[in-house]
């Protein structure tokens, strides 16, 4: 797998975790556990992502 395909592949994960947490954070019996993890995962992904390009 090439760099550019680890990094778009990244950037999917990244934006379907947005979606999660949109959705979670919408619901009504949020869990705050679950979206504090969830967002720390794409803060991860996102430096990873900056890392890889830079």
């Amino acid at each position: 797998m090439s760099v550019v395909d680890h990094v778009a592949e990244l950037q999917k994960k990244h934006a379907e975790l947005s979606l999660k947490v949109e959705k979670e954070q919408k619901s009504p019996g949020t869990n705050d556990f679950a979206i504090a993890t969830m967002k720390k995962q794409k803060l991860r992904l996102k430096e990873e992502i900056h890392r890889l390009k830079s």
